[in-house]
């Protein structure tokens, strides 16, 4: 009998690496997170002046990058910040490294 993928059982470290691999699965989202990480500290402002693009869109990017754990933000209008969340990066960064080798 053939298996579907709702009948496996995978691990916790496939399911983490799945998450992070489709929140990266946007070229926006990828500048995003460059953008972020080249930075010592949060980012407070309008991405749309960073990348050319609607806000509403970037907010849509924002939000995936935010539930897969990659950052973190806070909206607090007219304030915006957000953060590279280290942990899950670090941790992002180290599971595509063993999956690559």
């Amino acid at each position: 009998m053939l298996r579907t993928a709702v009948d496996i059982d995978y691990t916790e470290q496939e399911e983490t690496v799945a998450r992070y691999a489709k929140a990266l699965g946007h070229p926006v989202r990828i500048r995003i997170l460059k953008l972020l990480a080249d930075r010592a500290c949060c980012y407070n402002g309008d991405l749309t002046e960073e990348i050319p693009m609607a806000q509403s869109t970037i907010s849509q990017h924002l939000k995936a990058l935010k539930d897969a754990g990659l950052i973190q933000g806070e909206i607090m209008p007219p304030r915006v910040k957000y953060c590279i969340n280290k942990a899950n990066w670090q941790e992002a960064k180290t599971l595509f490294r063993d999956l690559l080798k």
